[in-house]
Parts: structure tokens; C-alpha cells; sequence
């Protein structure tokens, strides 16, 4: 979307005749569209910039491994790992080859949450006391107009240790949280369910959790919420302000000061990010949406990568570093113990 990037190479899918026609129709040239990952590394090594890693998550490991110790940077779409050993074994093999690693959120590339992540830096929320973060979905339970019921990705209907709806959602909350605070989670208490139409999956999650600074939040994220696309939302309530972003109305940042004033602000108001250059390929009232954000997320690594070929320092952004998505396992897995004991788990750090 910015010309920072140029898709040159590819293994677009397992069955051979979707990876050519995906590979035609993105303009790659056919002897550059491989059967496997393995033999595009085989073939590309020192001829590419980076690997994106767009597979399901439970088979990331191997080829994000295997990438880093060709030397290749690796983009990889969250959930980086399905557990932390999974995630620590991946970072231990990037220290030891100086890798350049990412993990992509796309959420945190929206202007307006990067607005607000600005003023809480200013201190315009004061203190934060406490925070919402929900990200429910109706995907498990709703049919179509035709009353069919939905039929998602094979691997989206099995749970590992930690379940996929926590890999698939939660992940992103945990994000969030850690973006807009820089705070860490400290213990918890959740309860999970299943009640769509997928048994022995898990597709309802919520949890009481601690941050560090006597933060107290609460999360939520479902696939059985009917009358929920993507409800993405999130709360931050200051001793000054509180700030509240709604994925549905990406544009927009409302906040609520403490003399009883409120405010919406959007990308054509007062703003102090979201008026560079950068988040504005179209005028303020034609919205940014998900495509720009991942596109935002992506002149970010951009950057890091130009950086890190160069052999300068590259800032590891609290955007898509691996230390987070280490961190986010750990928090998942404290969730599911939770659920089991019943009981206030601490989250590994």
C-alpha cells in the first residue's frame, strides 16, 4: 500500500493449483511460486528482504525456526506460538542466530489507538486506574440467511493447551493492554465455556487480572456472542480521564474528563499522531480501515528491517515484539489454569 514492500516469492497454499493462481494473481512470477516453505527457503536465501508467516498457528514453529536460522528476518501473524515453551524455544533460537523477528497485531496499527497510546504517554488520563478490553464474536453460534451453520478452519475446532479462541482473540486484548499501559499482568482469575455449535471447543473467555501499578482490568473475548462481528472495545479509565476506541468506529477516540466534559476526537480534529502524513492516504471522513492498519503495522517493521540489514540498533516495538508474545502465552496459560482451579493464578514472567 506504501511501496515499502514488493511480493516476490511464494508458497501460498498446501493444494498446488490454489498456490499458483494465488501466486498468478498476486504477480509472481510462476518460477518463483514453490510447492513448500522448504524449498522456497532453499531457493530465495540472500535473495529476499523477509518471510511472512501466514500459516495456522499450529504449524508456525517449524518454519519460523527454520527461518531465522537461514538468516532470513521473519514476519510472522500472531499467535507467534500455541504455548511459552513453543515461544522461548523461538526465542532462544533468535538470540543465538541475531535474528530479526516480528509479530504482527493489526489492530495496533490504527491511527486512533495509536492516538490514544500518545496521550496516555502525555499523561492526559492521569493515573490509570483500571481498563475493559473485549473483543466478542458471533461465529460459533450464528447461521446463515440460509440457516447453514458456519464451517471454520479445521484448526480453529481443536484446543491445545491453551485453547484457539485464546490464540485466535485473546492474544490481541493482551496486546492492547500491554501497548497503551506498559504495564505487565501480575495474577488473574477466569473462567472459560463452550456454547456454540463446535463441541469440546472453547468459545467464551473472561478474566479478572492485576497489572503491575495497581492496575485492575477485565478481559473478555467470545465466539458465541450473537449480534458481534468483531465487537473490539476497549476502556482505560484514568484519575483525569478515560478514553474509550471501538474497532467498529475506528476513527474516532471518545473521552470522558473528570469535570464532566466530553469529547470525541477523530483524524480531522486535534490530534497529535493520526495527522501525519503516514495515516492519511485519504481525507479524514473516508475511514482508515483493517487493511491500512495492517499496512501501518508493515511501514513499521519496514523500518526495523532496513535497520537491522544495516547493522544498526532496531527497537524491538512493544508493536510486535516476540518478549510480548512470550509474555501473552504466559498470561493465556495462567487463564486456563484459572479456569481449572478456580482459583487467582500468577502470571509467569
Amino acid at each position: 500500500m506504501d511501496g515499502l514492500w514488493v511480493l516476490v516469492a511464494g508458497c501460498f497454499s498446501r493444494h498446488q493449483d490454489s498456490n499458483q493462481e494465488t501466486g498468478q494473481i498476486y504477480g509472481v512470477d510462476q518460477r518463483r511460486i514453490y510447492a513448500t516453505w522448504q524449498q522456497l527457503l532453499d531457493n530465495e536465501q540472500g535473495q529476499i528482504d523477509a518471510v511472512v508467516i501466514l500459516t495456522p498457528t499450529p504449524s508456525h514453529l517449524d518454519s519460523v525456526l527454520a527461518c531465522m536460522r537461514a538468516g532470513i528476518p521473519v514476519i510472522c501473524e500472531k499467535s507467534l506460538a500455541t504455548n511459552s515453551a513453543q515461544a522461548r524455544q523461538i526465542i532462544e533460537v533468535r538470540n543465538e542466530h541475531q535474528a530479526f523477528l516480528a509479530v504482527t497485531y493489526n489492530y495496533a496499527g490504527y491511527p486512533m489507538l495509536r492516538e490514544l497510546a500518545q496521550a496516555m504517554r502525555d499523561g492526559k488520563l492521569g493515573n490509570i486506574l483500571h481498563f475493559q478490553a473485549e473483543m466478542p464474536q458471533e461465529g460459533f453460534v450464528r447461521v446463515d440467511a440460509k440457516g447453514n451453520k458456519p464451517v471454520p478452519q479445521a484448526w480453529r475446532l481443536s484446543d491445545g493447551a491453551i485453547p484457539t479462541l485464546h490464540l485466535d482473540l485473546g492474544v490481541h486484548l493482551h496486546q492492547m493492554v500491554s501497548y497503551l499501559t506498559e504495564q505487565k499482568p501480575l495474577e488473574l482469575v477466569s473462567d472459560q465455556n463452550h456454547y456454540g455449535w463446535f463441541n469440546g471447543v472453547v468459545d467464551n473467555a473472561s478474566c479478572l487480572c492485576r497489572y503491575s501499578n495497581n492496575i485492575q482490568g477485565q478481559f473478555w473475548f467470545s465466539k458465541s456472542a450473537l449480534g458481534h462481528r468483531n465487537g473490539l472495545r476497549i476502556r482505560i479509565y484514568g484519575d483525569r480521564a478515560a478514553a474509550e476506541w471501538y474497532q467498529a468506529q475506528p476513527e474516532e477516540l471518545s473521552l470522558s474528563h473528570m469535570d464532566g466534559r466530553r469529547e470525541i476526537i477523530d483524524r480531522a480534529g486535534k490530534v497529535e499522531v493520526s495527522n501525519a502524513l503516514r495515516y492519511n492516504r485519504f481525507k479524514a471522513g473516508h475511514p482508515a480501515g483493517f487493511i491500512e492498519a495492517f499496512a501501518n503495522l508493515y511501514a513499521d517493521i519496514a523500518v526495523g528491517v532496513r535497520q537491522f540489514q544495516q547493522g544498526l540498533p532496531w527497537q524491538d516495538s512493544p508493536r510486535f515484539g516476540a518478549e510480548l508474545a512470550l509474555e501473552g502465552m504466559y498470561f493465556l496459560e495462567a487463564m486456563v489454569a484459572s479456569s481449572q482451579s478456580r482459583r487467582w493464578e500468577s502470571v509467569q514472567s
